[in-house]
């Protein structure tokens, strides 16, 4: 049991103590990507899973300011109460500031963690030192994890990547520093920071690092379907998975991997069902005070990784939702469609997806995405 400020909760951090909980019940987490993981879409993914993600956490936050007027009122830090388990990630690179951030975060928002990105590729954060910057200055790494956690009372985990590059590949050093400096749990996405989005996530070096850590590992990587979550379950010691562009394509996910592991029957998702989540997204826009047109946009980001698993491909459906000029033409291309006869013959069906990059990938390929 972790107690805060507004409440009482049973948190899945409590696996930290008892490694065998998390082989035999993993968790799923909702991983943080800037531009999409606000409270709508974390909201509606929790909701679509029954409530069954196992840890949510907010956009990355920059802590360059420090704390107080810096991070008051900054909308990446809005959470509901039932997102909780909740955690709020930061970034930077000065560990005085990264220290007075995450303070000022647990005394006024009660968080149930805070949680250390040096994993994004970005060049304005891992470029300037934050983020996947990091792992070019593990000294570095090693003194802001120091200074955060010295200053919480919260656990503070870590997430990161395998390294700067292919030839700089140093994730086990990483979890050494982390288990050495107080991190309870390591999120590791499989692929380098020059990688960037690049080829496929390295699954054997998640792996590696599991087997090796005496913290819980979770693992990041083209999780598209529940036939893919369920093989990393089965083939690596992870206590579990981050989904990130996966779920984007299906936000069902969680709730179906949670099916899998509770040996439910899988669930099939109507084109109706599909289609309709569209409103139920925008309703949590609105809640937020969002403008139309920024709404519009979120619907539309959402629709052109969604519309991917329409069947069979209707391209034309996919271009008329994405050049609509507001809500309501949005709206009408999706109730057109479904009063339609083509829609009798349509379903969705996100396992036609093969991979997250628009293209073939059937090997790992560390090309570059990003300058060294």
């Amino acid at each position: 049991m972790l107690e805060t400020k507004k409440n009482t909760i049973v948190h899945p951090l409590n696996f930290i103590s008892n490694k065998d909980f998390t082989q035999k019940k993993p968790i799923t987490v909702l991983s943080p990507m800037a531009g999409v993981t606000d409270p709508p879409f974390r909201r509606l993914c929790n909701e679509l899973s029954n409530n069954r993600i196992g840890l949510l956490v907010s956009e990355f936050v920059s802590t360059d300011g420090g704390g107080g007027p810096f991070l008051k009122n900054r909308k990446e830090l809005k959470f509901y109460p039932e997102e909780r388990p909740f955690g709020v990630q930061i970034f930077g690179r000065n560990p005085q500031k990264m220290a007075e951030g995450a303070l000022w975060i647990e005394k006024h928002l009660s968080p149930d963690f805070i949680e250390i990105n040096a994993g994004c590729p970005v060049p304005r954060v891992a470029g300037k030192g934050g983020g996947a910057g990091l792992l070019k200055d593990l000294p570095r790494l090693a003194s802001i994890l120091k200074e955060v956690k010295k200053s919480l009372t919260l656990p503070m985990t870590l997430k990161c990547r395998l390294g700067w590059d292919e030839s700089n590949i140093n994730v086990l050093e990483t979890l050494k520093i982390a288990e050495n400096e107080g991190v309870e749990l390591l999120t590791v996405h499989g692929r380098t920071r020059v990688q960037g989005y690049n080829g496929l996530a390295d699954w054997d070096w998640i792996g590696s690092v599991a087997s090796k850590a005496k913290i819980p590992v979770i693992g990041n990587g083209d999780i598209i379907s529940v036939k893919t979550a369920l093989e990393k379950l089965n083939k690596y010691p992870v206590a579990g998975l981050s989904i990130g562009r996966g779920a984007l394509h299906n936000p069902w996910l969680f709730g179906q991997i949670a099916d899998a592991l509770e040996e439910k029957p899988p669930s099939k998702i109507s084109i109706q069902e599909a289609l309709s989540l569209f409103k139920r997204y925008y309703e949590y826009f609105i809640v937020e005070d969002a403008t139309p047109m920024r709404a519009l946009g979120r619907l539309k980001q959402l629709a052109a990784r969604l519309s991917k698993g329409i069947c069979p491909w209707n391209m034309a459906l996919r271009s008329a939702l994405l050049t609509a000029e507001s809500p309501a033409s949005f709206f009408e291309v999706i109730d057109s469609f479904l009063d339609s006869p083509v829609a009798q013959k349509t379903s969705f069906n996100p396992d036609r997806l093969l991979n997250l990059n628009g293209k073939k990938e059937d090997s790992i390929v560390y090309g570059a995405q990003f300058k060294t």
